[in-house]
């Protein structure tokens, strides 16, 4: 059964195959695998097609899942839990979602609108960036299925929490007005047939794939340069175990950029295998996907600044708690 699960993570999902194959032609194309130029383009042109490949398998699937829950069907079903069920029906919720912080803002707008609790709607906000079902196949892939299972579940706890504080404070007075009095409209949503529902899957993955792509590039590129050209030991001394602050180094890092799971993976995966610790850069992808400023500058419209600084400084806490977590437990996963 074991060497079933390895095969499926290495070959089915690493797509291993596909990088021996890429080194087989570039070498029958004359360059040196072993050089840091050879190196660097085997590395791109299989992260790229891999999680190109895996990115538009991914969101064709989710998508399709999601075309059973409309804002208006989600809606009714998170006003159906109460208490900290809600919370986590809502990061659940949020799973299935857009994949990336500036697509879920809009719909986080329309559920306070509707006039769901505040933590509730930030449990969603907290989690559809920062967890999604792509994001646990594709860290499968390259991290190993524990990994990537404590990943989505510490994603899904930070985003409870979240959420929960958040209500408790009773922030309400700090949503925009304009959010808070708009008219909540229920709308039917027509029910899809099986042929709309593989339309509308296709153009999500076309939609999808146009806004990723360029960051999926940038990722990869900067993985690349960080693989074969960035010394282990460069790495080692600002994100390994001998820098106490790499955790918080990883976490202001990430914050500034704006990419979603698929463009951080490559650097995450460079970052680990020249020494930097688990922890530190769970952290770095953690800060990206939910905290970058875009989604910020977003948000910053919807919110006034009282709660807009208590969402970024729980997301930086738990951010940063769940890296040293991941760092003094990491052998437990690796």
């Amino acid at each position: 059964m074991e060497q079933l699960w390895l095969f499926i993570q290495n070959q089915v999902l690493g797509m291993k195959w596909l990088n021996d194959l890429i080194g087989m032609l570039l070498t029958s194309l004359g360059l040196d695998m072993t050089s840091h130029i050879g190196g660097s383009i085997q590395f791109f042109v299989y992260d790229v097609l891999k999680i190109t490949y895996l990115l538009c398998l991914l969101i064709f699937i989710i998508s399709y899942i999601q075309s059973y829950f409309p804002p208006e069907r989600s809606k009714k079903i998170l006003g159906r839990f109460h208490g900290i069920t809600a919370n986590i029906v809502s990061a659940l919720l949020g799973t299935v979602t857009p994949f990336c912080s500036c697509s879920s803002i809009p719909l986080f707008i329309g559920f306070t609108s509707a006039g769901l609790p505040l933590g509730v709607t930030f449990s969603f906000l907290i989690s559809s960036p920062m967890v999604d079902l792509g994001s646990l196949v594709l860290l499968m892939s390259i991290f190993g299925a524990k990994i990537a299972i404590a990943y989505v579940i510490i994603g899904l706890v930070i985003a409870v929490i979240g959420g929960t504080i958040i209500e408790k404070l009773h922030m309400e007075k700090y949503v925009e007005n304009f959010i808070m009095n708009a008219s909540a409209v229920d709308i039917n949503s027509p029910t899809l047939t099986r042929k709309e529902r593989v339309i509308y899957a296709k153009d999500q993955v076309v939609e999808t794939f146009k806004k990723v792509f360029p960051y999926i590039l940038i990722g990869v590129g900067i993985g690349a340069i960080i693989h074969n050209w960035i010394p282990e030991s460069w790495i080692e001394s600002v994100l390994g175990g001998d820098n106490p602050f790499g955790v918080i180094l990883a976490t202001i890092v990430g914050i500034p950029m704006y990419a979603d799971i698929f463009g951080t993976i490559p650097v995450a995966e460079a970052l680990l295998a020249k020494g930097a610790l688990l922890g530190t850069v769970l952290s770095f992808m953690m800060g990206v996907t939910t905290l970058s400023l875009p989604s910020i500058i977003m948000l910053k419209k919807a919110v006034k600044p009282q709660l807009l600084t208590l969402f970024i400084a729980i997301c930086t806490v738990g951010i940063i708690l769940v890296g040293y977590l991941f760092n003094i437990f990491s052998f437990l996963l690796i």
